[in-house]
């Protein structure tokens, strides 16, 4: 879904976009638009070369307005839940704002055409969606045929915060023969260890952002939880809505064979 914070022109080809969304970010160079893209965030780590040479204007919570203005863009690209919304509010006061709201694959789908129509990069961004739709449908068909794990995903410790069912994680999860045990949840809620126990968790994933978790974190867990399988996992395939999906399906394959 996209919102625009003010009128936007759907028909106006943005030549100076600066990208608060890291996975977005990766999409825009995916689409070829190296020199349109003029800034980025201090998370937005892929592509290396523009990590490198692109001006950045903060982080994804901390965005330097005073950069950004330096940089006169014609578009902002923005998310929902990454960005803060006072800062995007005060940023749409003086340029064109789009802001994402990507909560599972159909949503990212029209998120990669959008920003495809909104730069001019609609054939290359058509392309990349119709590879993701074949792609995801065959993982989808292998799934079905499968028997499904019940599987809590961590983002987070001290306190411990979980995946819930509206999220894009808890998507993903699905496509991996996952069934999410905090579905019934929302957002990302704290929990305690025991809770994992108490509804029959056979997998837990610890994702490596936004909390960096270690193969330490994973014996401390198994050491409280003996009998649940307790993995380390990329974060950015499971969160990252972008062209970062095209590598995502090959990842989740490697879940339906444990």
């Amino acid at each position: 879904m996209m919102i625009f914070t003010r009128e936007i022109s759907t028909h106006k080809k943005y030549t100076r976009i600066v990208s608060l969304v890291p996975s977005q970010t990766e999409l825009l160079f995916y689409l070829g638009l190296d020199d349109e893209v003029v800034g980025i965030t201090k998370f937005c780590i892929h592509p290396d070369e523009w990590y490198r040479d692109k001006m950045r204007v903060g982080g994804t919570k901390q965005i330097h307005l005073e950069l950004i203005d330096q940089l006169s863009p014609d578009l902002i690209i923005a998310n929902k839940e990454e960005n803060v919304k006072d800062q995007v509010e005060a940023l749409a006061e003086k340029y064109d704002v789009w802001i994402t709201d990507v909560n599972n694959f159909p949503e990212a789908i029209a998120m990669i055409r959008d920003i495809g129509n909104l730069t001019g990069a609609e054939n290359k961004a058509v392309e990349l969606t119709l590879e993701l739709e074949d792609k995801f449908e065959k993982l989808r068909k292998k799934i079905n045929a499968g028997k499904k794990i019940n599987a809590a995903y961590l983002i987070w410790r001290n306190p411990y915060m979980a995946a819930g069912g509206d999220t894009f994680i808890n998507d993903m999860l699905g496509y991996c023969g996952l069934e999410n045990v905090f579905a019934n949840q929302n957002r990302y809620p704290e929990i305690k260890l025991n809770d994992l126990a108490n509804r029959g968790t056979e997998l837990v994933l610890l994702s490596s952002e936004p909390y960096p978790f270690k193969e330490k974190h994973v014996e401390e867990i198994k050491k409280q939880l003996p009998g649940i399988k307790i993995m380390l996992t990329d974060g950015e395939m499971f969160s990252w809505y972008g062209s970062r999906l095209l590598k995502s399906v090959e990842y989740f394959n490697s879940f339906l064979n444990i």
